[in-house]
């Protein structure tokens, strides 16, 4: 079983058409994404409308709460998420608002090596974070609260896997839209189970990041944002997700 997660994908079509492409080349039969789709980027229709045809199975991200649920503005947000989002309102197509609301909080998969939990900031709570990169103990323990045997979590826009021995793995995909680690491109993981058990490759896909910073600015939204696609992290005082 190969199983591809992606997460953070911020309304970056060219960015989510490579990251789709590379999962499917290297043999992924489900593709789970963990949220924030939109926010960001130049392109949420078109990001949306690319996840349901290639039936992702998405779970509800921070921004996307946002977009989908008025009451979910919570407080403002550091650097300019939340100027984005705005945006997003004025641009988005009610049915895909529509589609937004009814995506769940997280995703269960049944796999051969035991279930994979998937959801954005926590189990319950989209805009909330948890810390992948804690001792094994803690891991261990995150891992039997949440009955898997895999876990996967997103928000923080940087790769990170770990394995947990004896209990099982753990992994950010880092972001498709809004990667942040330092290096430009689409961010992604490919989980493979067979007989030998389990193994976690993370991957980054080149696209076209100067074409997706034209239409940033050419649509008004934070030039900030076009110079982090293009140099994978944001200009020094400004935040990311």
């Amino acid at each position: 079983m190969v199983i591809g997660i992606i997460s953070d994908v911020h309304a970056n079509v060219l960015a989510l058409e490579a990251a789709l492409a590379a999962l499917r080349q290297a043999g992924a039969q489900t593709v789970v994404c963990l949220g924030d789709l939109v926010g960001y980027g130049p392109a949420p229709n078109e990001a949306i409308e690319l996840l349901r045809q290639h039936n992702v199975q998405c779970s509800l991200g921070e921004a996307d709460e946002r977009i989908a649920f008025g009451f979910a503005r919570r407080s403002t947000r550091a650097g300019v998420a939340d100027q984005t989002i705005e945006w997003a309102r004025t641009v988005i197509d009610p049915r895909h608002v529509a589609w937004l609301r009814e995506l769940p909080v997280q995703r269960r998969l049944e796999t051969p090596a035991g279930r994979l939990r998937a959801f954005h900031g926590t189990a319950t709570d989209p805009a909330d974070r948890i810390n992948l990169q804690q001792d094994p103990m803690t891991l261990t323990r995150l891992l039997q609260e949440h009955r898997c045997t895999l876990l996967a979590c997103g928000g923080s826009h940087v790769p990170y896997f770990r394995k947990v021995v004896g209990a099982g793995w753990v992994v950010n995909p880092g972001s498709v839209g809004l990667s942040l680690n330092g290096e430009p491109g689409a961010d992604y993981a490919l989980v493979t189970i067979d007989d030998e058990g389990v193994s976690v490759r993370m991957d980054k896909v080149e696209y076209d990041f100067a074409a997706v910073a034209f239409d940033i600015v050419a649509w008004g939204l934070p030039k900030v944002i076009a110079e982090a696609v293009q140099r994978g992290r944001m200009p020094e005082g400004e935040s990311g997700a």
